[in-house]
């Protein structure tokens, strides 16, 4: 039985990530309760879009800013609440990288894209990971 309001249940999420030595960087962050590794993702708030909400929550969840263009790379379902989240993911090209944000006792680690594939549990997410330097060259 689903426990939250049925907006809850669309989230967006952005895969931050940005250029080092000709090779792509992605930031992945930590869960709260399991401590598992994850992107910044939420809750579509109702006075935002898709993308802007996405954004919100990479600056609150891993005090990163940046860029997002082009379409939604694909959607991911988790359980959640007792029900199902829609989580639509886009690329965001990291702009800005804080020292401090609002939910900091999360750690964030930049990696590379085989090992940021290999820690996310989603398949879709991890194929999503593995495709991004085709999405970057195409819009970034």
């Amino acid at each position: 039985m689903r426990t939250q309001p049925d907006y809850f249940y669309n989230q967006s999420a952005v895969i931050p990530f940005r250029r080092r030595c000709d090779r792509l960087e992605i930031l992945l962050i930590t869960s709260r309760r399991r401590k598992r590794w994850i992107i910044p993702k939420g809750v579509v708030e109702q006075d935002l879009t898709p993308i802007e909400s996405a954004q919100k929550e990479a600056f609150e969840e891993a005090g990163v800013e940046g860029i997002v263009r082009g379409q939604s790379l694909g959607i991911y379902e988790n359980e959640k609440w007792g029900g199902i989240c829609r989580v639509a993911v886009y690329a965001m090209q990291v702009k800005t990288v804080h020292d401090t944000w609002p939910e900091d006792d999360r750690t964030r680690e930049w990696t590379d894209l085989e090992t940021a594939a290999e820690r996310v549990h989603e398949a879709e997410l991890e194929a999503m990971i593995l495709a991004l330097p085709t999405v970057v060259r195409k819009n970034f």
